[in-house]
């Protein structure tokens, strides 16, 4: 089964040629490797460039451990540029992987030679068109971009969006997304038929290599106990307000650990750097500020999500909320969760305040929209709760509530928007008409 991943080949060849290093990121097994050495591999066959012409190494394959070193790496790449008159690709997937070594030229141990430097040193080629492929944010997305004083592109891959799943689907948008809200949308996946195998699979995503890869990365190995447990209540509360203390309670009530709130916030950085989580600062719509704490925790994939936890807490309401955050992202938008204050009085005529909140509040150049994801609004009760927050927003903005129900798309006499899941996800477009 072949996807297209159109959204990231559109951006690889837009930026061809550009002068500039192209850093692929995301979650390991998203599909980075498939999109650069095949697909985007493909294209350049197909548009004149020879094989000869195309230099990849995959530095996560056994075979090619010694490429590890940024010396060998470095030769390795420039024996395969012999011709000065032409013009090469040079792929580096799972740069990461890469080792620090001494500077062997220097006298300070503390020098080191990086896989940085060896970027740099390949950028000054003027025939070279280098792509390079990581798994973790901190190293990949910061520091090289930083380093390289915007001589970089980022190009972010996610896994496969509803859209991807559902265009080679064999069946209906509801059976389509019932599959996508359960498994989520990791490539493999999707070349699988049986559950069993599906959850097996995404578990030994997580032992394997995701856990193996945060514990290696930042030399945590005897709190590998602690990661486990932090990454299954993380995927119990998606959708639902936390901040570090709040966890370090949870921990101490629930599992009788003290692990400080300092000690989880670094812990829940590592996994928004391994792209495994991620985070959504909250914003007061009326104040035009943001809101330190608490926060909320997306799973950059469902399916991980759910397989955390043994496929037993597949409640639809959090997970639908969950697959529009991470689509949202995909397209481009930035993405927080709204406040907006409600003053009241009570019995007695007290003045009290209240906060509801706005699901998505989803702002890219000049746009914003506001959010709300309910799984339906058949009850009127249910429909009032729903939209309390959007009718109290002070501005012209368009405003959405996203339904699980089939539905025709219609608007309210206070404008506000509704429209079925599987239409929202389906029809990018749908967000600005």
């Amino acid at each position: 089964m072949q996807y297209a991943r159109k959204q990231y080949m559109d951006r690889l060849i837009q930026k061809k040629d550009n002068g500039r290093i192209k850093v692929i990121t995301g979650l390991r097994r998203s599909g980075k490797s498939y999109l650069l050495f095949t697909l985007y591999r493909q294209y350049l066959l197909e548009n004149g460039v020879g094989e000869d012409r195309i230099v990849g190494l995959a530095l996560d394959e056994i075979d090619n451990v010694k490429y590890r070193n940024p010396f060998e790496l470095d030769k390795f790449i420039k024996e395969r540029m012999p011709d000065k008159a032409k013009r090469y690709y040079v792929f580096i997937d799972e740069i990461q992987f890469v080792t620090e070594v001494p500077n062997p030229y220097v006298n300070d141990p503390n020098e080191k030679i990086t896989f940085i430097d060896v970027i740099l040193g390949l950028m000054r080629l003027p025939n070279a068109d280098i792509y390079v492929t990581g798994s973790n944010s901190k190293m990949l997305s910061s520091d090289i971009i930083t380093q390289f004083r915007d001589r970089g592109d980022e190009i972010r891959v996610n896994p496969l969006s509803f859209a991807e799943v559902y265009a080679q689907y064999q069946g209906d948008k509801r059976g389509a997304w019932r599959d996508y809200y359960t498994y989520g949308g990791m490539p493999l996946v999707w070349t699988m038929d049986s559950h069993e195998e599906r959850s097996r699979y995404l578990r030994e995503l997580f032992s394997r290599t995701y856990i193996k890869d945060v514990l290696e990365r930042y030399q945590v190995k005897n709190d590998a106990e602690v990661l486990e447990i932090l990454l299954n209540v993380l995927a119990s509360g998606i959708g639902s307000l936390t901040n570090p203390s709040r966890l370090s309670n949870t921990f101490a009530s629930e599992r009788q650990i003290k692990l400080a709130p300092d000690t989880i916030d670094k812990y829940i950085r590592f996994f928004i750097e391994a792209f495994l989580i991620q985070k959504a600062e909250r914003y007061d719509v009326k104040g035009r500020k943001y809101i330190k704490t608490p926060a909320k925790y997306y799973y950059s994939d469902p399916g991980l999500r759910n397989a955390r936890l043994g496929f037993r807490q597949l409640e639809e309401t959090h997970l639908m909320e969950n697959v529009l955050y991470n689509d949202l992202v995909r397209r481009g938008f930035d993405v927080d969760v709204g406040v907006v204050e409600q003053n009241l009085r009570d019995a007695s005529g007290k003045k009290i305040r209240k906060q509801l909140e706005v699901d998505f509040v989803v702002n890219r150049s000049d746009e914003r929209y506001y959010i709300q994801s309910a799984l339906s609004i058949d009850d009127p009760d249910k429909k009032e709760q729903e939209i309390a927050s959007l009718i109290r927003i002070p501005d012209s903005f368009k405003k959405i509530v996203v339904v699980k129900d089939y539905i025709k798309p219609w608007r309210d006499e206070n404008g506000i928007q509704y429209v079925g899941i599987e239409d929202f996800l389906l029809d990018e477009g749908l967000i600005s008409k």
